[in-house]
């Protein structure tokens, strides 16, 4: 997968509800809410509505009501990385101009060291990172990412994770994402 196109960023804005609108600058908008269960239901502007999960090291899964699924890594700072070779910024976790910033220079200063998400995973190794995740979170860990409760927000600033949309699997459209899987927080990119 090739990394080198411009990396999608986007803004989370808090709601009256404690639901989430994600504005990507592709002109994509995601509403993202919480479920009791952690993971997150979105819809989209252009239709599309699934659920997005952060199943631990930094690993994002986002599943489509259509049954595709597209996987995320979160690359810190606020970026992830998507299995279709989109990366999304998100803007809301650095605030202001150091936001800005970050995606303008992304693309050029960041993206060089960017870790593929997987392309696929077995229901065992979706598993297996939930349970090294749970165990993490016993010990008074976290998962080390974005969106440990994730991204996800749950004040606005934690809707979690990539984990991030994409062209595709990001904050695009077909695969789309943008997974740090997450209700949207301003924290993380799955929100």
């Amino acid at each position: 997968m090739i990394y080198g196109q411009q990396p999608i960023s986007y803004k989370d804005e808090l709601l009256a509800d404690k639901s989430v609108r994600r504005i990507y600058t592709n002109g994509r908008i995601e509403w993202r809410r919480r479920r009791s269960d952690g993971k997150v239901e979105w819809q989209s502007n252009s239709g599309e509505t699934g659920v997005d999960e952060v199943l631990g090291d930094q690993i994002l899964k986002r599943v489509f009501d259509n049954g595709h699924i597209v996987y995320a890594r979160e690359q810190g700072y606020g970026r992830t990385a998507w299995s279709d070779g989109s990366v999304t910024v998100n803007e809301s976790s650095f605030g202001g101009r150091v936001g800005i910033i970050l995606a303008g220079v992304g693309a050029a200063a960041l993206m060089g060291s960017v870790v593929p998400p997987p392309d696929f995973m077995t229901p065992e190794q979706e598993k297996e990172l939930r349970q090294k995740a749970a165990q993490s979170s016993s010990d008074g860990g976290g998962d080390g990412g974005d969106y440990s409760s994730s991204d996800s927000s749950g004040d606005g600033s934690s809707w979690g994770g990539d984990s991030d949309g994409g062209s595709g699997g990001g904050a695009g459209g077909a695969g789309g994402w943008g997974g740090d899987s997450d209700g949207g927080d301003a924290g993380s990119d799955f929100g």
